[in-house]
């Protein structure tokens, strides 16, 4: 990842709980919200390409930072779910080793983060991937990118994907974004769409082929974590 790395080291001044965002250990004197073996479980983690069984027409190639398990399963439940806002800085950091993995640093580089609905957003106190995705493109500027984000979709109203097949996901996913804002044409950048998570890939799709009407085609995907598909014995 060259000069994106160094994450963890940085973060001396983050004031966090002195709960384990990653193990959930009450821990004295953490700093990072994360306890030092987390901290070495997560930097153990390497990028890879991932795809997903069935993918959804329209899914670009995607990268992941590591299965959704372990320290980094919980860490995006805290960051998430129990409002432990702090971690977006070092989470936004991995996903930068993620797209630094995806694509060449010789182009301009142009993060869309996948939306979040306005209930999500008002529920979690701000869209958690735009807080990501700032992060991100903050820790590659660092190391010499040329960065941007950009925000063209809005998310409708859908259904909780938890308990639904994949056709179910792919149909609701299909109907969830909408065109907020209108952009010009390409302007030689590498288009990279952001998720925190990777189940069926429905998401990402439907995100990217809504880019592809607003000129953003999108050369890749950089996701924290993917879902191991498990299957019975």
């Amino acid at each position: 990842m060259g000069g994106v790395g160094g994450l963890w080291a940085d973060l001396t001044d983050l004031v966090l709980p002195t709960v384990c965002a990653g193990c959930r250990d009450r821990r004295d004197g953490l700093r990072h919200g994360v306890c030092p073996d987390c901290v070495a479980e997560l930097s153990a983690l390497r990028p890879r390409p991932v795809r997903p069984v069935a993918a959804s027409v329209g899914l670009p190639s995607c990268h992941a930072l590591g299965p959704y398990a372990g320290p980094l399963r919980e860490a995006l439940i805290a960051y998430k779910d129990h409002g432990r806002h702090g971690l977006a800085r070092p989470l936004g950091g991995l996903l930068a080793g993620v797209v630094a993995t995806a694509v060449d640093p010789a182009r301009p580089v142009t993060l869309v983060p996948v939306p979040d609905t306005a209930s999500a957003a008002r529920a979690r106190h701000g869209d958690h991937l735009a807080r990501l995705a700032r992060h991100c493109a903050h820790r590659l500027r660092r190391a010499g990118w040329s960065v941007r984000v950009r925000r063209p979709l809005r998310a409708l109203p859908r259904p909780d994907s938890v308990g639904l097949d994949s056709v179910a996901r792919a149909a609701a996913a299909g109907a969830a974004f909408r065109v907020k804002a209108r952009v010009g044409g390409p302007d030689g950048a590498t288009v990279v769409v952001l998720d925190d998570i990777v189940t069926t890939g429905s998401t990402l799709a439907a995100v990217s082929r809504a880019l592809f009407g607003v000129g953003l085609a999108p050369a890749g995907a950089a996701v924290l974590a993917a879902t191991v598909k498990r299957h019975p014995r």
